[in-house]
C-alpha cells in the first residue's frame, strides 16, 4: 500500500501526474466534485444562516467509498485539486466528505503539470484556503438561490419548464437587446470612392476620398469633374512605426482568438485546452492574469535566441485589464517553449500551435514599420485623395503571429510604390460605389465572451458554461440565415467616361452568429420588466466583485447572502402573486373574412398565430409558425398565409396527399407516412407533382433490401449514421461493411450478430413481470420495465439480484399519479348560476 494518497479531480490528470511520482504515492481521481446541493430542492437554509446542504449523488457514492478506503491506508493525503476557487472547494469537499485528518493532510497547487513543478508544490504544501472556498461557496448558493426562485415564477407566468440564471440570463438580455438595436435599424445608402493611380514609373496603387457623398447625382457630378483633370502628388509623408505583440492568453482572449482562427466553439476551446493541460503540456487554462513567471520569461528567451537570433527576443511584463483579475496566477502558455508543435489530436495540436506561438510572440521584439501618407490632387477640383501604405522594416515577433480582430471591415493597408512630391499621376479609373450603413453585429461566441469580460460579468470558468447554458435552454440558437440580395449602383471613370453598373450583394446573413428565440427574448422582456435589479449589468458586475472580495477575505459571504435575500425573496413573491402572464403578444390586423384580431403569441407548444380572442363567442383559430418564423418579426401576410395549412394537394395511390408545417420543419403526409421537405422549401409553395417526387424518394429508401426470416430489412441513414432495420431492431452498419453494396451474408451477419449481443447483455429476465436486467455502457448495469429505465452504480453486483429487488428499483423510479383535485365552484361562478 503506498504510503501517500494524492487525489486530483480528472482521471487524466491523475495519469500524467503519476508518471512524476515515485512508487510512495498512489493518484486517484475524484472525478470533479464529490458532493453539490441536492437536485430536487433549494438545499440552502434561507430562514436561518444559509448553510449550504451538500450530499454525495449517487454515482459518486462508490467513488468516495474508494477515496475512504485509500485515505485511511495512507500515511498523508495530498489534495491536489485546481488552483481556482473550484477546485478549493473540491478540495474542502473532500476533506469533509473523507473526514481526513488534518495532521495527515496537505493542499497542494501549480500552474503546470510537469516535474518539476509536482516536485515544488509537495515541498511547498499549504492548508486548504477557506476564503476561497466560501467565494465559491457564495458563487454556487447565490447562483442556486436565482435560479430556484426564479424558475417557478417563469413556469407559472411565461411557460412551463423554462430556467433563469444570474449570469446566464444576463448574457441573453445581451444578445435580445442586440438584436433589437438590428431590428430598429434603418440603413442609409452613400457613395465612397475609390480611385487606381499609375506614377512616373508605370506602377498602380490604390486611393480613395476620405468623405462619401449623399447621393448618385453628387457622385456622378464628382466624377465628371475629375473626367478631364491631372492629379499630382501634392503631399507625401514617410513616418516610421512600431507595432508591439499582444499579451500572452488569458481564458477569454483564447477564446476568442481560437474562435477567429480556427473556427472553435467556446466550449471545444475549453475541452482542448483542458486535454493539453492535463497532458502537461501547457499550464492552467482558467486564469484571467497575463503574467509570465520569471522561469517562463528565461525560457521564451533561449528559444527565441536559439531559433530566431537574439535581436528578435525582448522579454516584457503585461499588466491585465480584466474586472478582479488575479495577477498572482500565470497567462495560458506551454510548459516547454521547445516545443514548437505536439503529435496529437489535430484539434489539440493546432490549439497548441496557437498558444505557442501567442505566448512566444509576447517575448519578442516589436515589429518595425514605416508608414507612407500620400495625398493627390486635382487640377479641376479642391478635394484630395488620399493613399496609405505601410512597409515592414524588420518583423520582429510578426515572424510568429498576428492577433485577429472581431471587426470585419478592417481594411489591410498594402505597400505604396515610392513617389516624391509634385510627381505626375495617370489617373486609371475612379469608381462611385453605393455603399449602405451597417447595422450592429451580432454577438459571436467569442465577442459576447469579450463583452462578458468587458463588463465585468462572469469569470473565467463561467464562459464556456453560461454560453453552453443559453444554447440548450433554447434561449439562443446559431443563425442559419445565409443573407438575402440587395441591388447596389457603381459608377464608373474610364478614359472620361462615366459608366453606370448595378450589382448585387449580399447582407442579412446571421450563420454562426447568437440569435434569440422567441422564448429568449419573452423570458428577457419578463424578467427585466420585473426583476431589472438582477438583469442589471453593473449588478451583476459588483457580485462578481464582491465574490472577489470574499475571495481575498474581505467580506463574509453570509452576510452578502442575507443581504441579498432580504430584497430579492419578497420582490419573487410579488410577481408570483400580482404579475400578468407574459406571452409576447403582437396584435398583427384583422381577419377579413371574420373582422376578428389576428395576433401572434407563445402558446403551450410553441408560438402561434391565432385569429380572434377568449372572449369571442367562437373558439379562436390558430395555426403554428414554421422553425423560421419568429414572433416579432413575422407580418400579416405571412401569419395568414399559415391558416391555409394544412393545404391538400390530391390524391396519390388513392391516398389523400397533404402539405404542412410541423415542430421540426415543413412535411408532406401521405397516408400514415411523413415526409420532411428539403432544407429551404416551404410548405405553400409545393405542388402535388413535387410531392409525388418527395414521396417516391421515400418509398424507394424504404423498400426492403432483403427478407431475413419472412420479414423484411431496410437501409437508412439516420443522425448516427448507416443502418438497416429489421423486425423494429436498428443495427448501425460500420466502416467494416461496403454500405452502397451490402451482400446478402453481410446482412444476416449484422442481424445475427445483433440479435446475440442482445441476447448476451441481459442478465436476468422475468418476462412474466415485464422486468430485466441488461448490461450498460461503463460496466454498468439497467433495470428496464417498459419505458422505465434505471442505470446502477458500478459497485453494484447484479448477478444475484432477485425479482424483489428489481421491482423495489423500479418502484422507487416510477412517478407517483397525483389524486385528481375536485373542483368545486367560487363563490363568484356559483353567483353566476344563480
Amino acid at each position: 500500500m503506498a504510503k501517500n494518497l494524492v487525489i486530483v479531480e480528472s482521471p487524466a490528470k491523475a495519469k500524467t501526474i503519476e508518471k512524476f511520482l515515485g512508487k510512495d504515492f498512489k493518484v486517484e481521481s475524484s472525478f470533479g466534485h464529490i458532493a453539490d446541493l441536492p437536485s430536487k430542492e433549494l438545499g440552502v437554509n434561507v430562514e436561518g444562516d444559509f448553510k449550504p446542504k451538500y450530499e454525495v449523488s449517487k454515482d459518486k457514492k462508490a467513488v468516495v467509498k474508494k477515496l475512504k478506503d485509500l485515505a485511511k491506508n495512507a500515511d498523508m493525503v495530498w489534495l491536489a485539486s485546481d488552483e481556482d476557487r473550484e477546485g478549493e472547494a473540491i478540495a474542502w469537499h473532500l476533506a469533509e466528505t473523507l473526514k481526513l485528518d488534518k495532521e495527515k493532510t496537505k493542499r497542494i497547487v501549480f500552474h503546470e503539470i510537469t516535474k518539476s513543478a509536482i516536485q515544488k508544490a509537495i515541498e511547498n504544501p499549504r492548508g486548504i484556503d477557506y476564503d476561497l472556498v466560501d467565494a465559491q461557496q457564495a458563487r454556487r448558493v447565490l447562483d442556486r438561490i436565482v435560479g430556484y426562485e426564479l424558475s417557478p415564477v417563469l413556469w407559472r407566468k411565461v411557460k412551463g419548464g423554462l430556467s433563469a440564471g444570474r449570469v446566464q440570463s444576463v448574457s441573453v438580455r445581451l444578445i435580445v437587446e442586440r438584436e433589437r438595436e438590428i431590428q430598429d435599424f434603418t440603413a442609409e445608402a452613400s457613395y465612397r470612392i475609390d480611385a487606381e493611380f499609375s506614377n512616373e514609373a508605370g506602377q498602380t496603387f490604390k486611393a480613395k476620398l476620405p468623405r462619401n457623398f449623399a447621393t448618385k447625382e453628387e457622385a456622378q457630378k464628382f466624377l465628371e469633374q475629375n473626367a478631364t483633370a491631372n492629379f499630382k502628388v501634392s503631399d507625401l509623408e514617410n513616418k516610421p512605426a512600431k507595432k508591439s505583440p499582444a499579451a500572452p492568453f488569458t481564458t477569454s482572449t483564447l477564446q476568442q482568438e481560437a474562435s477567429r482562427k480556427l473556427y472553435f466553439s467556446v466550449s471545444k476551446t475549453m475541452t482542448m485546452a483542458q486535454r493539453l493541460y492535463e497532458a502537461g503540456l501547457i499550464t492552467y487554462m482558467r486564469t484571467d492574469s497575463v503574467n509570465l513567471s520569471d522561469e517562463a520569461r528565461n525560457g521564451a528567451k533561449a528559444e527565441i535566441e536559439s531559433a530566431y537570433g537574439s535581436k528578435y527576443s525582448k522579454p516584457r511584463n503585461y499588466t491585465g485589464k480584466a474586472k478582479g483579475a488575479q495577477e498572482a496566477h500565470e497567462a495560458i502558455r506551454p510548459t516547454d517553449f521547445a516545443l514548437h508543435s505536439v503529435d496529437i489530436d489535430r484539434d489539440q495540436a493546432r490549439l497548441y500551435d496557437l498558444i505557442w506561438k501567442r505566448a512566444i510572440a509576447s517575448q519578442m521584439s516589436e515589429a518595425e514599420l514605416e508608414r507612407t501618407n500620400v495625398k493627390i490632387s486635382a487640377s479641376t477640383h479642391n478635394e484630395l485623395f488620399t493613399a496609405n501604405g505601410e512597409v515592414i522594416t524588420f518583423d520582429g515577433f510578426l515572424k510568429v503571429y498576428l492577433e485577429s480582430t472581431d471587426d470585419e471591415d478592417i481594411e489591410q493597408e498594402g505597400m505604396l510604390p515610392a513617389m516624391k512630391v509634385n510627381e505626375k499621376l495617370l489617373n486609371n479609373y475612379i469608381t462611385a460605389t453605393e455603399r449602405y450603413t451597417r447595422p450592429p453585429y451580432r454577438y459571436t461566441e467569442a465577442s459576447l465572451v469579450k463583452q462578458l469580460e468587458e463588463l465585468g460579468i462572469g469569470r473565467p470558468s463561467t464562459y464556456a458554461p453560461t454560453i453552453s447554458t443559453i444554447q440548450q435552454r433554447n434561449y439562443v440558437e446559431k443563425g442559419t440565415v445565409e443573407g438575402v440580395e440587395r441591388n447596389y449602383t457603381q459608377l464608373t471613370l474610364k478614359k472620361g467616361v462615366v459608366k453606370d453598373k448595378l450589382l448585387t450583394e449580399k447582407v442579412g446573413s446571421d450563420k454562426g452568429k447568437l440569435v434569440p428565440t422567441d422564448i429568449g427574448m419573452i423570458v428577457t422582456d419578463f424578467l427585466v420588466n420585473h426583476f431589472e435589479h438582477i438583469l442589471d449589468y453593473n449588478f451583476t458586475a459588483k457580485v462578481e466583485e464582491d465574490f472577489d472580495n470574499i475571495a481575498e477575505g474581505k467580506v463574509n459571504w453570509i452576510s452578502l447572502m442575507k443581504e441579498f435575500y432580504e430584497d430579492f425573496h419578497p420582490q419573487v413573491e410579488n410577481v408570483q402573486e400580482n404579475a400578468e402572464r407574459e406571452s409576447g403578444e403582437r396584435v398583427l390586423g384583422t381577419d377579413p373574412k371574420t373582422g376578428k384580431q389576428v395576433s401572434v403569441r407563445l402558446g403551450k407548444f410553441g408560438p402561434m398565430v391565432q385569429i380572434g380572442t377568449p372572449d369571442d363567442e367562437e373558439k379562436p383559430q390558430f395555426a403554428s409558425l414554421s422553425p423560421d418564423q419568429q414572433l416579432n418579426t413575422i407580418t400579416y401576410e405571412e401569419a395568414m398565409d399559415l391558416f391555409q395549412l394544412p393545404k391538400m394537394l390530391g390524391k396519390y395511390k388513392g391516398e389523400e396527399v397533404e402539405v404542412n408545417n410541423g415542430r421540426f420543419g415543413p412535411y408532406v403526409k401521405f397516408g400514415d407516412s411523413f415526409v420532411s421537405l428539403p432544407k429551404g422549401v416551404e410548405a405553400l409553395s409545393v405542388e402535388l407533382e413535387d410531392a409525388i417526387a418527395l414521396i417516391k424518394e421515400k418509398e424507394k429508401a424504404d423498400a426492403p433490401i432483403y427478407t431475413y426470416k419472412k420479414l423484411p430489412v431496410q437501409k437508412g441513414k439516420g443522425r448516427f449514421g448507416p443502418f438497416i432495420k429489421w423486425n423494429n431492431m436498428f443495427i448501425n452498419v460500420n466502416s467494416k461493411y461496403d454500405w452502397d453494396n451490402l451482400s446478402d451474408d453481410d446482412i444476416v451477419e449484422l442481424i445475427e450478430t445483433k440479435i446475440q449481443k442482445d441476447i448476451d447483455k441481459v442478465i436476468h429476465n422475468w418476462e412474466a413481470e415485464g422486468i430485466r436486467v441488461e448490461k450498460a455502457r461503463w460496466g454498468r448495469h439497467n433495470v428496464l420495465k417498459g419505458k422505465i429505465k434505471v442505470e446502477l452504480d458500478k459497485s453494484v453486483d447484479v448477478s444475484k439480484m432477485t425479482l424483489e429487488e428489481a421491482k423495489a428499483i423500479i418502484e422507487a423510479k416510477t412517478p407517483k399519479k397525483k389524486a385528481a383535485k375536485k373542483k368545486t365552484a367560487t363563490k363568484k361562478t356559483a353567483t353566476k348560476k344563480k
